[in-house]
């Protein structure tokens, strides 16, 4: 949703980058660059003014003037400024002191206020707490359906005493829930409310005898991010109306501007707590600031990339890699295609790579990334016996055909997977060197003979000069001096022996 702003953004930088010293007139103009970015990715104009007249003061004071490197500090104040806007810190769910904790959602039909509360009944099952999800939405067609089978997908629970479609008592429905959740054990429940085509009367009135009723904890409003400012001028007469405590924005893997994610906070005076970003239930989580900051800036977000990467890697499974790593055990293709299948659950490739610093540049070869070329992967290994997946070095030329035809694909795609896995395996045979364990086997000193069958080791001192003279023991290889050695390359074997005692004859003999 913030590619094209992003990309604004990032060319307004990049022409200042370059400069030693800014100057009243540089600034003006990156703030009027600015300015006319956010007002193209439709930011609500009392928020462009608000950000744009902070950005001014704060780069013509020393803060920027006195810096060693202007440019990056104009893009921290823009960075500092943005976040603020969007809210500053992250803002968690107010839980009630005596469960159940009740949260209401609130919002215009079509907002995706049914599909995301099955999401976020999903997302607390998983953060350990148990779910309610009420139909209370009794007036769509269908509606009460709709939630129930999101509620199967997610693999929570679902009161729904009313067949909907324009028949029931919504108030009564959520009044019931509360009991109801006792009743069963659920520390949380989600009321999701009818919605309408426009803001009216009727139902904002529905909406205050829901909340007078259940008297909920949260009253998040469901905003679609992609209709613009009539997203904020609606979220305000929810504000006024009903009495939001927080919002939540829909659909912000849309291909539309996005000025409403950046101008209803500013606005509402309400902190945005979830994003969703997909159609999937998985597709939806808290929303950091800082992190949306970052990611519009094309500056990445690398700790949303480690925490789906946790969630989605079982304990088990890196606590084996990681006692395969300290052991020096070569990584095989069955833990290659386990980590293939992980990066398959993690969401798509493009969005994944996005995360990343620096990858903002390259946009255009992201967006074509053919994610199913993970599936031809996982086919590829899948076709091979366990004990090729153990030893790739057994797979020969016709075992390659084997498995091609196997697999449903040519001869060279099979190469070209064995030499990505090469390079995989020789990467973390690296790692294993890095963090102390010896890889590789040892070799023979040339400074050691071997004598009988019993292999017992004789100790020599080198001809041609006396033993002060003699070859030092060598460090890793790619050592550079000043800097810590590489000891993962180190091999106690290449030690020469040395004969001390004909070294202090030595050390006489020179005196």
């Amino acid at each position: 949703m913030f590619d094209a702003l992003s990309d604004r953004l990032s060319g307004i930088f990049e022409s200042i980058r370059g400069k030693g010293r800014l100057t009243d007139a540089d600034i003006d103009a990156t703030a009027r660059e600015i300015r006319l970015a956010l007002l193209e990715a439709d930011v609500a104009l009392p928020v462009v003014k608000t950000f744009i007249a902070q950005i001014k003061e704060r780069c013509k004071g020393a803060e920027v003037s006195k810096a060693l490197n202007p440019a990056q500090q104009i893009i921290k104040v823009v960075n500092e400024e943005l976040i603020a806007i969007l809210g500053g810190e992250t803002r968690r769910i107010a839980y009630a002191k005596q469960p159940p904790t009740v949260i209401m959602l609130a919002g215009l039909q079509g907002a995706g206020k049914t599909t995301l509360a099955g999401k976020l009944a999903k997302w607390l099952k998983g953060d350990g707490h148990s779910p309610l999800l009420v139909a209370a939405d009794l007036q769509r067609p269908n509606a009460v359906g709709q939630l129930q089978v999101l509620a199967d997908r997610a693999g929570v629970a679902v009161y729904a005493p009313e067949p909907g479609s324009g028949t029931g008592d919504p108030v009564k429905v959520a009044t019931d829930s509360i009991a109801e959740a006792k009743q069963r054990g659920h520390d949380v429940v989600i009321v999701d409310t009818a919605g309408r085509l426009g803001v009216d009367e009727e139902m904002m009135q529905q909406a205050r005898d829901i909340r007078a009723a259940v008297n909920p904890d949260e009253v998040l409003f469901v905003i679609d991010a992609m209709i613009g400012q009539d997203a904020v001028n609606t979220a305000e007469a929810f504000r006024d109306g009903v009495g939001i405590t927080g919002v939540v924005l829909s659909k912000l893997d849309g291909d539309a501007r996005g000025g409403a994610a950046l101008s209803v906070r500013h606005v509402t005076g309400r902190p945005i707590l979830f994003a969703s970003t997909g159609e999937k239930l998985e597709d939806f989580d808290v929303f950091h600031p800082d992190r949306m900051s970052s990611r519009i800036l094309g500056m990445g977000d690398v700790l949303t990339l480690i925490e789906q990467a946790e969630a989605v890697f079982e304990d088990k499974q890196k606590e084996e890699y990681t006692e395969k790593l300290l052991k020096g055990e070569d990584f095989t293709l069955e833990d290659f295609l386990d980590q293939m299948q992980a990066i398959r659950k993690m969401g798509p490739i493009g969005n994944l790579l996005k995360m990343m610093p620096g990858m903002g540049q390259m946009k255009q070869q992201i967006d074509s990334i053919d994610d199913k070329q993970i599936d031809r992967t996982t086919a590829i290994i899948r076709s091979m016996t366990p004990a090729e997946r153990r030893d790739s070095a057994l797979i020969n030329g016709s075992r390659r055909l084997r498995i091609a035809n196997g697999s449903g694909v040519t001869v060279s795609e099979v190469n070209q997977l064995l030499a990505r896995f090469k390079e995989a395996q020789k990467m973390m045979r690296q790692m294993s060197g890095a963090m102390g364990v010896p890889t590789g086997k040892a070799t023979k000193s040339p400074y050691t003979k071997r004598k009988g069958k019993k292999g017992v080791k004789k100790k020599t001192v080198r001809r041609g000069g006396p033993a002060s003279q003699q070859r030092a023991p060598q460090l890793p290889q790619g050592g550079v001096p000043g800097q810590m050695p590489d000891l993962g390359q180190f091999n106690p074997a290449d030690l020469p022996d040395i004969d001390l005692e004909q070294f202090f004859k030595d050390q006489g003999k020179d005196k």
